[in-house]
């Protein structure tokens, strides 16, 4: 379930970032020397996370709540690999202490 967390903070980065093709929604074609795999979209599989998930109880693209938006988030880290897994720690394991007084609970996803 790692997998999927990191999924979200990246597709979160993503679809919030600064990008003159944010609404291009190109499917992602991987290929290898047995069969061709197809990645889905990033964003599209983040929001279907989200939807499942508690996030929004807290948090919106747009505006803050009781945590941060996810643009004020995507502003602050840059889509790195390294932020990447930071972040989806951070929402697997709680975080406090960053964005403010009020704590992220942890969300142990597991599989």
């Amino acid at each position: 379930m790692k997998k999927a967390v990191l999924m979200l903070v990246l597709a979160i980065s993503i679809s919030c970032s600064k990008s003159e093709n944010s609404g291009n929604k190109e499917v992602l074609r991987e290929e290898n020397t047995t069969a061709a795999k197809v990645v889905t979209d990033p964003v599209a599989e983040g929001k279907t996370l989200i939807e499942g998930s508690d996030c929004l109880g807290c948090h919106k693209p747009d505006e803050k709540m009781i945590g941060p938006s996810y643009k004020e988030v995507a502003a602050k880290y840059e889509n790195t690999p390294e932020n990447v897994e930071m972040l989806a720690d951070k929402i697997i394991k709680g975080s406090s202490g960053v964005w403010g007084d009020v704590p992220m609970p942890a969300h142990g996803f597991s599989k």
